[in-house]
């Protein structure tokens, strides 16, 4: 089968078509005919990193953790999917797990969902990393009704569907962002939004929660930001972070007595443990989906697999507005 394929790091490296063998579908996996991938930010620092970054998989080397594609063989044990099933996930381009930049790819069952039906093939694969992400950090900060919750970064890819899931488990949510295009894609959302060129934090904090802080934090943004979160959030209140690979003073959170949670969704891929949890989300991000409470946003430029540099750069120079995405 044919493959878009690194044979170096770095950031001047190259995908290359290369012919690679066909997967074979063993006991619990699938293989999938990848219909399409989307580009994460996850996938540039792997690409740029390489052997730096310790989740690199050895070259030659397929990228593209996210996918939606058709089910072409099961293997032994698998009894939830079936040839022909439209599934979606994220499941490969790390490690020795061969990514979705391919015609063919295996993929844990326990890592993927049947694909939302109201969503195409473009729109479900933008949705498998950021959605769990998003779920993760929000149910884990146990977000419900009636609450309050900020999102940091909410027309970001993680954080404009943090945003919808929030929404949909009934708290108030706001989301910062920056400029009058974000602040209209937060509005069109359904949550309160804040420009951070024009807003401080404790300005905030006043309007949309009488001085209070939310109740739940959700920090998309991170690194020096969360300090900002931090300011943000109610005495005993809760922050989950998904950047959280920073150096700082946590004396703020000891004397508000905030509780911190940092995701990182790559965690069961790499160690393979809990993997089910990832294709259980899913299915709750298909349901919602389905149901008319979340839509991933995907950028209007239109790739293909063999345009996958250009997709890169179209993500790392700033120009894209929602996910990223090339189709097969």
């Amino acid at each position: 089968m044919k493959a878009m394929v690194l044979n170096s790091y770095g950031p001047d490296a190259e995908f290359e078509v290369a012919e690679i063998p066909d997967p074979v579908a063993t006991p619990g996996h699938v293989v999938v005919k990848v219909a399409a991938s989307s580009v994460n930010t996850v996938d540039t620092m792997i690409r740029n990193m390489g052997a730096d970054l310790p989740l690199s998989p050895a070259l030659p080397a397929v990228l593209g953790m996210d996918f939606a594609g058709t089910v072409t063989a099961v293997g032994d044990s698998v009894t939830n999917f079936a040839v022909g099933d439209k599934v979606y996930g994220c499941a490969g381009g790390l490690l020795e797990l061969q990514g979705a930049l391919a015609d063919l790819m295996l993929a844990d069952a326990r890592l993927i969902a049947h694909k939302p039906k109201s969503l195409s093939m473009r729109q479900a694969t933008a949705l498998p990393l950021v959605g769990i992400t998003a779920y993760e950090g929000l149910t884990r900060a146990d977000v419900a009704k009636g609450q309050t919750v900020l999102v940091q970064g909410g027309a970001g890819g993680v954080g404009h569907v943090a945003v919808q899931i929030a929404r949909n488990m009934g708290a108030t949510v706001s989301a910062t962002g920056r400029g009058a295009d974000q602040m209209a894609l937060i509005r069109d959302l359904g949550a309160n939004a804040i420009d951070v060129t024009t807003q401080k934090v404790e300005d905030y904090v006043a309007k949309h929660t009488g001085g209070a802080g939310f109740d739940i934090v959700f920090d998309s943004v991170g690194g020096a930001n969360m300090t900002n979160s931090f300011a943000a959030a109610k005495l005993n209140g809760h922050v989950a972070s998904t950047v959280a690979m920073v150096e700082m003073d946590l004396t703020p959170v000891h004397f508000r007595g905030l509780s911190l949670h940092v995701v990182f969704m790559l965690i069961p891929m790499i160690h393979d443990v809990g993997r089910q949890a990832h294709g259980d989300i899913l299915k709750t991000l298909a349901d919602l989906a389905d149901a008319g409470a979340l839509k991933p946003i995907v950028d209007e430029t239109v790739f293909k697999f063999a345009d996958i540099g250009a997709a890169h750069a179209h993500l790392t120079n700033g120009n894209a507005t929602g996910k990223v995405v090339v189709e097969a």
